[in-house]
């Protein structure tokens, strides 16, 4: 374990439980907001989730609580820039001063550039980041005075609490990030009766998105026995509770275990941020094919680890022990394939792919990514070569299969 200077700062507060929506007007008030505006997107409306927020400001006696002054619905995939502008537009025409985040990782993002734009008076979000990454600590960076509840309906990105917004550059088909200490929300209201009703894909493919994080938190060169232990539970509990929730997704108990284990892989994740190279690939080939992100770690998690073994070596016991994989006395090289062999298991166990044939990428495609693995953020403190950037992609990108 190193000595060098680390960082570990959970500032959110977090509320847990069935029903723990109710308390949402409250939690304003007591933070100061008198004028909200509720940010979700179509489909979350179509499922009734935005009713079912929405109507607790209804029963909330007037004069008594902060007035819900908006609902903002016209939220895209992946954060784009675009849509964190046009949504910081609506919320200064109708004199938001609360922001009020319900979705998943796309809608919570988004309201965190909204977040920033408003304070930084911005008018457009892709102003803050021209070259791809802001990254501003404390004391630099200072506390953003705007009330924010995040209220997250899937459990993966853990976006309600990490310090980490990724915003999606379409001019430059580039996932960008924003990394601010005071960007998260002040409180996560963790409610798994809003899960419930999430697909088993969806269900799945983020799950992976949280175990992908806590396993790339363990394996990080920076790594602390803080975000360790956030990172090993995590793991127990979404190689426990994830194939229950995508069989049975109206269990509140696995829907509420794989909310907790989101919001601790994330935690891991954000504060042992270095050698990321699942994401690395999985947000290079998200923003040029628009492939969930979830679903892009769920299809590269094995095969990276597989393709630079070297980074989870040194933790791979821990690691093989979280997943409950017998490993006995093996060396640790075979202790990882057994590991990546039971990655592999929960993959196929949860219905998601092993590769993206879905998506019918052609030898063209695969090029492309190359430079655009190379440019991402996500490369700084662990650039892969090109060789082995193509060598991964022809594992996850069957030519020839239509």
């Amino acid at each position: 374990m190193s000595t060098t200077l680390s960082q570990f700062n959970l500032r959110t507060g977090i509320y847990s439980g069935a029903n723990t929506r109710a308390m949402v007007p409250d939690l304003f008030r007591g933070l100061g907001a008198k004028r909200v505006v509720l940010f979700s997107d179509r489909g979350l409306e179509k499922a009734g989730v935005v009713e079912k927020v929405a109507q607790i400001f209804k029963l909330t006696q007037h004069g008594s609580g902060p007035q819900l002054a908006g609902i903002y619905l016209d939220i895209s995939q992946d954060a784009e820039s675009q849509s964190v502008n046009a949504a910081a537009k609506y919320a200064r025409e109708v004199g938001a001063d609360a922001l009020l985040a319900v979705g998943g990782g796309s809608v919570l993002d988004t309201v965190k550039g909204v977040k920033y734009a408003l304070h930084k008076g911005l008018a457009d979000i892709k102003d803050a980041i021209p070259g791809g990454l802001l990254y501003e600590s404390f004391p630099q960076a200072t506390h953003i005075a705007i009330p924010h509840i995040a209220i997250p309906t899937t459990a993966g990105t853990g976006s309600e609490v990490s310090p980490i917004a990724v915003i999606f550059n379409e001019e430059i088909e580039m996932k960008t990030n924003i990394i601010n200490p005071f960007i998260s929300a002040d409180i996560a209201v963790l409610d798994p009766e809003l899960t419930v009703g999430l697909p088993p894909a969806i269900t799945a493919f983020t799950g992976f998105d949280a175990l992908t994080h806590a396993i790339e938190a363990l394996a990080s060169p920076t790594a602390t026995g803080l975000t360790d232990a956030h990172a090993l539970h995590a793991i127990r509990l979404i190689e426990k509770h994830l194939p229950v929730a995508v069989s049975d997704g109206k269990n509140l108990e696995a829907r509420m275990e794989m909310l907790q284990a989101s919001l601790m892989g994330i935690s891991a994740f954000s504060f042992a941020l270095n050698a990321i190279p699942v994401h690395n690939m999985a947000h290079a080939y998200g923003a040029l094919f628009r492939i969930p992100h979830g679903l892009a770690n769920a299809v590269f998690l094995p095969v990276v680890m597989e393709s630079v073994p070297d980074l989870y070596l040194p933790k791979v016991y821990e690691l093989a022990q979280a997943l409950r994989v017998e490993v006995g006395d093996a060396d640790p090289r075979t202790a990882l394939s057994l590991t990546i062999e039971k990655i592999r298991l929960l993959q196929k166990k949860t219905g998601l792919p092993s590769d993206f044939s879905e998506y019918n990428l052609s030898e063209e495609d695969l090029e492309r990514t190359i430079p655009a693995v190379s440019k991402d953020p996500a490369s700084l403190s662990f650039p892969m070569p090109k060789e082995l950037i193509a060598a991964i992609g022809q594992k996850v990108v069957p030519l020839g299969v239509k």
